[in-house]
């Protein structure tokens, strides 16, 4: 495999030639089964297919097998996701857990992290992960004039006060 058949089967990919891609990237992996950037392409392409059942088993084995640097963080992204999508919403969780303290200023963790939050019905942890988010990443306006406000109630939603 080269480098340039795999840049090929990409650029299909962003172009929205899926199964063109698939079928390219699919036939460099019998070359060489155990790539961890191709295995990501491979999962990633089928992600875009809305194949996430075929995606996960690549992601995993990307990762496994020592993807590195922005590739890793997309596959982590790609898999967490994945796994929500797929009801793996404990899998998810382990995974956005562990993405967000690898990737610190990776703040789309954080917020994939807020959905399974969501699926596992722990409302207000998820809520505030959102709203902390926004009130700190937001070039809106209105949100910004009351961005201390939202930080304060982001931890305190089921508070009352008399």
């Amino acid at each position: 495999m080269t480098n340039t058949q795999m840049q090929e089967a990409i650029e299909l990919r962003q172009n929205g030639q899926l199964e063109e891609a698939r079928t390219k990237l699919l036939h460099l992996l019998l070359e060489d089964p155990d790539d961890p950037v191709l295995l990501y392409q491979v999962a990633w392409t089928y992600d875009n297919l809305g194949l996430e059942a075929q995606a996960m088993p690549y992601y995993e084995q990307a990762l496994a097998n020592g993807l590195q640097g922005e590739d890793r963080q997309g596959a982590m992204l790609g898999l967490g996701s994945t796994y929500r999508t797929l009801a793996h919403y404990d899998k998810a969780a382990i995974l956005f857990k562990q993405a967000i303290q690898d990737y610190p200023e990776a703040r789309e963790f954080k917020v994939f992290y807020a959905m399974v939050l969501y699926n596992l019905e722990q409302y207000a942890e998820g809520m505030q992960l959102l709203m902390t988010e926004l009130a700190e990443t937001t070039n809106d306006k209105g949100i910004e004039r009351y961005q201390r406000a939202i930080l304060f109630y982001a931890d305190k939603l089921d508070q009352v006060w008399e």
